[in-house]
């Protein structure tokens, strides 16, 4: 039977290191760190998880600008906008919340976003530097993924590590995240033959498909380290993850639970880059 890896304590000790080294540098430097975040539009669930950055923010110290903008704003209002955060020494990070209405492209707005202060870590320099390994942010959600990894005591190097997705936002960055732990890796999509036989052979499993329930315990490897990042809504309401838990507890020695596995770590991790951010514009190792 599985051990959990309980996303909600390890998500609670990266807010409370954050927060002690903010307190800190406040003291000493008389540093403040702030975040900027953008809405547009009155999406239930993006505005759940701007609350939650909220909350996040008040709790580790730091100054919350939230930027709550109507679905019909332009696309040019948005960048002058990004435009003029860039430029505002009080905001260290700058975060627009995904996803946009369908007339704003993403991409040019992702693209406006200082490198700077862009700690959701999708601006393409910002992805080029995890791809030679010379970051300064990481994407939340791998990174979180990794510190999950980390608590489990388990050394990465040798290991056969398996990703199921390929975006942006967590497959690809992950993927690399993985390599540069001296881990040997497999990514797998929806066009992968023998899934299965790749799966069984991974003594770590990273899931993130978006597929309620896909990964059975007749995919993984008896003793795997199994996380499970996806979060599906069944037609009961209830929330679960790509990974059927019930089957691989019972086949994993470490699996991460839906809720409170890797979700909390996002929101924590995007602190750690908010503080980096800060530091690294005062010209703090």
């Amino acid at each position: 039977m599985a051990q959990l890896i309980d996303g909600k304590a390890v998500s609670a000790a990266v807010k409370a290191e954050v927060a002690e080294e903010t307190a800190k540098l406040k003291d000493e430097k008389g540093l403040k760190v702030g975040l900027a975040v953008v809405i547009v539009g009155n999406d239930p669930a993006s505005r759940v998880y701007v609350n939650n950055k909220k909350k996040a923010c008040e709790a580790v110290g730091f100054q919350s600008y939230e930027y709550a903008l109507d679905e019909s704003t332009t696309q040019e209002q948005l960048l002058d906008l990004v435009n003029v955060l860039n430029r505002d020494d009080r905001v260290n990070g700058i975060l627009v919340q995904l996803p946009l209405p369908k007339h704003i492209d993403e991409k040019a707005v992702i693209n406006a976003i200082s490198p700077d202060k862009d700690v959701d870590a999708f601006h393409p320099i910002n992805v080029g530097k995890i791809m030679i390994g010379e970051y300064s942010f990481l994407p939340c959600t791998p990174a979180g993924v990794m510190r999950l990894i980390e608590s489990t005591g388990t050394d990465i190097t040798g290991k056969q590590c398996v990703v199921i997705g390929r975006s942006n936002i967590v497959g690809k960055p992950q993927a690399m995240l993985l390599l540069q732990k001296n881990g040997t890796v497999t990514i797998c999509h929806s066009k992968t033959k023998n899934l299965k036989e790749i799966c069984l052979g991974a003594d770590i499993l990273v899931v993130a498909i978006g597929r309620a329930n896909f990964v059975t315990g007749d995919m993984i490897k008896e003793g795997a380290v199994v996380i499970d990042v996806g979060m599906n809504r069944l037609d009961n309401g209830k929330l679960c993850g790509d990974v059927e838990f019930e089957s691989a507890e019972k086949k994993a020695s470490f699996i991460t639970p839906v809720p409170g596995g890797v979700g909390p770590m996002t929101i924590a991790m995007l602190m750690k880059n908010t503080l980096t951010a800060a530091k690294q514009q005062a010209g703090i190792e």
